[in-house]
């Protein structure tokens, strides 16, 4: 199999080389978009579950903007700037419009380097496509003055050289566009526990409105 792999590479032509750096580029961005993206879920659930909820929930809410502050996950900054308006007496839309403006800060950090993923697709595609062209000019070339006998088989043999390299452009741009999907998703996965978490806070607001509210009538 590995043989087979190796003299498909060298047969493709001088193509294949810049088609595979483009690959190994495209699964290194890959290999670190999922160590991160990984990375900021547990950390954000760990925050936000674990610490600066239950504190909400208590309306704890300096010991849970203390939490905020000395965690470095995502969703500690966002939390940060909605119980900072909290805490300053802000209404429910200023805290909502804080949390917007530090998922703002944040998103572009989550989604680094993943659109690079389809445009490395597209270059692997083009890429090969390109080494294809270029070798059959050069097969057409080379068929035009070699001996008549000889002309059908060197014709065939240098159109299927030059295939190999739209093989291997569409073999390295297919897994890259299914990276870039995925890695997408998990994105908007992250994204929208963001906006859970904001709108578990502004619930609370509204709670603590609601009764403040009550008890004002009340007395």
């Amino acid at each position: 199999m590995l043989e087979t792999v190796i003299r498909f590479f060298q047969e493709g032509g001088p193509f294949m080389y810049p088609i595979a750096l483009v690959l190994l580029i495209g699964l290194a961005i890959t290999l670190e978009r999922f160590f991160y993206l990984g990375s900021v879920r547990r950390k954000n659930r760990r925050t936000f579950e674990q610490g600066i909820l239950p504190l909400l929930r208590k309306k704890d809410y300096s010991r849970a903007m203390k939490a905020a502050n000395t965690s470095n996950s995502a969703i500690a900054s966002i939390m940060e700037a909605g119980i900072g308006r909290l805490l300053n007496g802000s209404r429910r839309e200023e805290i909502e419009y804080a949390m917007e403006e530090g998922l703002m800060e944040v998103l572009p950090r989550l989604e680094k380097r993943t659109q690079y993923l389809a445009t490395l697709a597209n270059v692997a595609t083009l890429l090969g496509l390109l080494g294809t062209i270029i070798g059959l000019i050069a097969a057409f070339t080379a068929v035009a003055s070699a001996d008549p006998s000889q002309k059908a088989s060197l014709l065939s043999e240098s159109i299927s050289v030059a295939m190999n390299t739209t093989a291997f452009g569409l073999m390295s741009a297919i897994p890259l566009l299914m990276f870039h999907a995925v890695l997408q998703t998990r994105t908007n996965e992250i994204v929208d526990s963001f906006e859970m978490a904001g709108v578990k806070l502004l619930n609370i607001v509204s709670d603590q409105t609601r009764q403040s509210q009550t008890n004002q009538a009340a007395a």
